[in-house]
């Protein structure tokens, strides 16, 4: 049985769902200035992300499932997505630290 949202209620809920993974990986993950100043690969970090990942995906899919709106699911997976691409990748690429060693 479809709830046949209105478009208008489903783009409330769905930026109300980014807005809930957003502050998922806020309160979970340490700030990005943090993770880029230190060592590559650090493993806290990297365990704290997947935390914050699996915490979101949870919240995300539990959102949808009650709204039954394909979209909700899309723009709430597309945000876990996406902050978590952006934590990892600042984790695992080269330190600022190591830049500022090479410059100074």
């Amino acid at each position: 049985m479809a709830l046949n949202l209105k478009p208008e209620h489903e783009l409330l809920i769905s930026g109300t769902t980014a807005a809930i993974v957003y502050g998922i990986f806020t309160l979970n993950v340490p700030n990005l200035a943090d993770i880029r100043a230190d060592e590559p690969g650090n493993k806290n970090t990297y365990k704290t992300v997947n935390t914050a990942m699996v915490t979101s995906a949870a919240v995300v899919t539990a959102i949808a499932l009650l709204s039954k709106s394909p979209t909700v699911f899309i723009v709430g997976g597309a945000i876990t997505l996406l902050e978590g691409w952006k934590y990892h990748f600042h984790n695992f690429g080269a330190s600022a630290a190591e830049d500022y060693r090479q410059v100074g």
